[in-house]
């Protein structure tokens, strides 16, 4: 007991924890950590899952135990809430309620005095009153709470400057790595995790802070037209699929810059039912290298492929056998490409990413809409994508009062009709007119049009446009 858990750290163990509560179908998980007397005392994980049955909760604190798990599940081994508590803590008490409502727990705790494998029955008015506590989750079809004492990793301190630095730094860490591991969860609204600190003299807690996905293929655009692809790999009757992306170079967003630094990130990031398991490395395929720094694979592990693959028990890293790395080699995209290819491009996109330049970036051409003089002036400034489709600016009647309205499939950038005569002072409009607004709008949404998505700095820019627009040009009507 004394030796489960210890590649453990506090966020990995409480990420355990939290896979226990996805298993149990919460829709809301709290984290509490309570500060007694100025020092740092307990921690709780709080879930609204369906509950732990009496029947059932010996086997949920019995070590080395068997269960069959459901497909799925993010639990595997059998020891996960055992091995989390007991690296970060000596006492380690579990208690839940089912839909059935009665109130059960049981506790381990390590002392020197321990010579047996004796858990602790927590009477039930305990166990009652802990889940009844004002924990201010959502009603669920039960609770459950877990219950660390005797924290190995809080200070041993009191002093207010030491324990504010450490909440401090504890949070962020908390929330960057379960919004990593769990962004998949969290961005589908399948779960939301809260964090806070409670003072145990007034019962009162400090603000309550959620955790927000941070997705480590986040990027706004791509870093390389026609990427990500995916590859497939066949041998041995196994099929992998590989999804390549490229990051932009020299991004700053916090998908990329990732705890531990961009390019200890690089390289692959194993799923297992939509939890990240594993974050960067290249796991025999490659070494690492700063010039690939803006690589990163994703690889989903399915009931076929867990053969190829080692999951540790604290779910923080995975192995790949020898046929992992030949399935890479076999594996290609549609267009042929090979995963050697896919490192050599998102190589050289590294390399031109630190080139200081003084190029103008390439643009998609103009096409109907915009007067001739304009297109060529156009040309004549700025480089063109000369094989991509031009971008159309129409006129069109909209069924409401939006402003422009973005259709990337047909390459048209439509202008609501209410607002030409409007615009053009009482004029008759023609195919080219408002060449200066026409201009404004190629100029500021040209950019929307490449890429295979738009990313959520783009979709925030189309809102604050359209809403803009709309006002400005509902006010020439008045």
């Amino acid at each position: 007991m004394d030796g489960l858990g210890r590649n453990h750290s506090l966020e990995t163990a409480l990420a355990d924890l939290v896979d226990n509560s996805v298993d149990a179908e919460a829709t809301d998980v709290l984290i509490r950590i309570v500060r007694s007397a100025g020092r740092l005392r307990s921690l709780y994980v709080v879930d609204n899952g369906f509950g732990i049955a009496p029947e059932a909760i010996d086997d949920a604190m019995t070590l080395g135990g068997r269960r069959k798990y459901r497909t799925g599940d993010l639990g595997r081994f059998g020891i996960g809430l055992k091995a989390a508590s007991f690296s970060q803590a000596r006492s380690l008490t579990l208690l839940s309620r089912d839909q059935r409502g009665r109130a059960v727990g049981r506790r381990w705790e390590l002392s020197p005095q321990q010579s047996g494998f004796l858990c602790g029955v927590v009477p039930e008015h305990f166990a009652a009153g802990e889940l009844d506590r004002e924990w201010n989750l959502p009603q669920g079809a039960g609770r459950t709470v877990v219950r660390w004492d005797e924290v190995t990793g809080f200070p041993a301190t009191d002093d207010p400057a030491r324990v504010e630095e450490y909440i401090s730094r504890t949070l962020v860490q908390i929330r960057q790595h379960l919004g990593l591991v769990m962004h998949r969860l969290l961005a589908a609204h399948r779960m939301k995790i809260w964090v806070e600190v409670e003072e145990a003299e007034t019962g009162e807690c400090g603000g309550r802070f959620g955790v927000s996905p941070l997705n480590p293929f986040g990027y706004t655009r791509t870093g390389k037209s026609g990427w990500p692809k995916t590859f497939v790999g066949q041998a041995e009757g196994f099929t992998l699929s590989m999804r390549c992306h490229i990051w932009p170079g020299r991004s700053q967003l916090p998908e990329f810059n990732l705890p531990g630094g961009a390019d200890s990130r690089q390289g692959l990031y194993f799923y297992r039912n939509d939890r990240l398991l594993h974050a960067g490395g290249w796991e025999g395929i490659h070494a690492g290298d700063r010039r690939l720094r803006l690589a990163r694979v994703e690889i989903d592990i399915e009931d076929d492929t867990i053969g190829l693959f080692k999951m540790n028990p604290e779910k923080s890293k995975v192995s790949a056998g020898p046929k992992f790395a030949y399935l890479c080699e076999e594996a290609q995209a549609e267009d042929k490409t090979t995963l050697a290819d896919y490192l050599q491009v998102a190589e050289t996109v590294f390399r031109d990413s630190k080139k200081r330049t003084t190029q103008r970036r390439r643009m998609i051409p103009p096409g109907r809409g915009l007067a001739p003089p304009l297109k060529k002036a156009i040309r004549r400034e700025i480089p063109l994508l000369e094989d991509e489709e031009p971008i159309n600016i129409r006129w069109a009647a909209f069924a409401d009062e939006s402003f422009f309205l973005v259709d990337r499939d047909s390459r048209t950038l439509w202008l609501n009709e209410r607002y030409r005569a409007t615009l053009l002072g009482g004029r008759r409009g023609g195919l080219n007119d408002m060449p200066v607004l026409k201009a404004l709008l190629y100029i500021i949404m040209e950019d929307l049009f490449q890429g295979e998505y738009l990313g959520s700095k783009d979709k925030d820019n189309l809102e604050i446009w359209q809403k803009l627009l709309t006002v400005a040009a509902q006010g020439e009507k008045s």
